[in-house]
């Protein structure tokens, strides 16, 4: 079976961002927690696609982002990301290079190994 694509974010549909034929492959989760419970639970996807911000925790502070969410698979996960394809879908230009710069450094760090 193949594996589905991860979608990272708060409030885009994926039509939003990659069209209404591409929903099917994708599953969405809307938070940092339900990201790394969803890796935990089904292993990594082929495929995931970054937002940053995702809006506010049940406190009303700001919620764990995309970059938070990047770092756990990069220094927490133990995951094998040497082939890891993804995106970065966020609005936050900073932010979104952050998540890119962070993810293809340690790709290209686990690929001279």
């Amino acid at each position: 079976m193949k594996k589905k694509k991860l979608f990272l974010d708060d409030i885009r549909t994926i039509a939003m961002v990659y069209g209404q034929s591409e929903e099917k492959d994708f599953d969405i989760v809307r938070t940092y927690d339900a990201f790394v419970a969803y890796i935990q639970k089904n292993g990594l996807p082929e495929f995931i696609s970054f937002d940053n911000d995702l809006g506010l925790d049940t406190n009303g502070e700001v919620a764990p982002d995309g970059y938070a969410a990047a770092k756990w698979l990069v220094y927490t996960s133990g995951l094998d990301l040497k082939n890891l394809q993804f995106k970065v879908h966020s609005a936050n230009p900073v932010a979104a290079e952050q998540i890119r710069g962070l993810l293809n450094n340690y790709i290209e760090f686990l690929n001279k190994k």
